[in-house]
């Protein structure tokens, strides 16, 4: 399988998975599926709610993992070095601060609740990817 193609069906599978996980956790536990927030939760003091976040954080790149292998095995590559890497994950943990939540959480959970702040949030989020690709791929040109 080439795994740098674009597939329709691939990329509507994978959406169908991760929106089926959320509402199992929402009917489940009652918690929105915000991976900002449990890793919160994981990261603060331990309480009743820890086991379920952290299997949820360790499934999350286990079952990545397993469906790889499943499917004759992935090449990853970083596409910046790792210190470009940590430095956009510092950015995003920052953003998520900022905008009471993450793109899971905003985007999946609550568009489907009709979420006014979660939408704005959505649109805040596409429109800095599009600049973002715009400006490495056009203005700097990587």
């Amino acid at each position: 399988m080439d795994w740098n193609a674009f597939s329709p069906v691939t990329a509507l599978a994978g959406g169908a998975l991760i929106g089926l996980s959320a509402v199992i956790l929402l009917a489940l536990l009652g918690r929105i599926a915000g991976v900002s927030g449990i890793l919160g939760g994981v990261l603060q003091k331990p309480d009743a709610d820890w086991p379920w976040r952290l299997a949820f954080l360790v499934g999350l790149p286990l079952g990545a993992m397993l469906m790889a292998q499943a499917l004759g095995g992935v090449a990853l590559t970083l596409p910046a070095g790792i210190g470009i890497v940590i430095a956009a994950g510092v950015l995003v943990g920052f953003g998520t601060r900022l905008g009471g939540g993450c793109t899971s959480g905003h985007g999946i959970c609550g568009l489907a609740r009709l979420s006014p702040r979660s939408l704005a949030a959505v649109l805040v989020f596409m429109a800095s990817a599009m600049v973002t690709v715009f400006i490495t791929h056009h203005v700097i040109g990587r």
